[in-house]
């Protein structure tokens, strides 16, 4: 059996997944919609996947936060104590995440055997390089854009596509969250 696996990803319209400058979390542009739309997509039982700096970037983060931070949204909460599963050459087990794991090797070959093995639908939050690849490679079967009404030209970090691969993407479900953000989620089709 093959499951689904999901790239999910923040983005700026001009597409970033950060900004620097004075940019809060979400571009300060969240709401009760959106933040409701993301506990209900972790409800779902599903695997985690990130790369070692992605899952570094969440480690420190939430150790640095507190209870009352938007750190420590519902969602991100939810998503935290999904299994996860690490790919990393560098990182060793035990990890500060409830039920994650590490796996060595070349993230391509690490997902396809997850896509294989997996009783539940796998999901990456970030990890855009290791994305990339796995676009690149087929593996990514959804690619899930939640679009924050923002330019960042001048203080935009992490542009989430640069040096990837040309795609056709076919539109599979859209949505409009408090007014403004935009969830579009894409069947990507290699563009050869």
């Amino acid at each position: 059996m093959t499951v689904t696996y999901t790239f999910d990803v923040f983005a700026s319209l001009d597409g970033f997944g950060a900004a620097g400058g004075n940019w809060t979390g979400y571009w300060g542009k969240q709401g009760p919609e959106l933040l409701d739309h993301r506990l209900a997509l972790y409800d779902e039982e599903q695997r985690m996947v990130f790369g070692a700096n992605t899952y570094r970037a969440f480690a420190q983060m939430l150790a640095s936060s507190t209870e009352e931070s938007e750190v420590r949204d519902p969602w991100v909460t939810r998503m935290r104590s999904l299994p996860a599963t690490v790919v990393s050459t560098t990182l060793e087990e035990p990890l500060d995440w409830p039920d994650a794991n590490v796996v060595s090797g070349d993230a391509v070959d690490v997902v396809a055997r997850l896509k294989k093995d997996s009783d539940v639908p796998l999901r990456s939050h970030g990890s855009l390089s290791m994305n990339r690849a796995l676009m690149a490679a087929g593996l990514v079967d959804r690619v899930q854009v939640t679009l924050f009404p923002v330019i960042t030209g001048q203080t935009g970090l992490d542009p989430i596509f640069q040096g990837a691969a040309d795609f056709d993407l076919e539109l599979i479900e859209h949505r409009t969250l408090d007014g403004q953000i935009q969830e579009l989620v894409y069947r990507p089709i290699l563009h050869v």
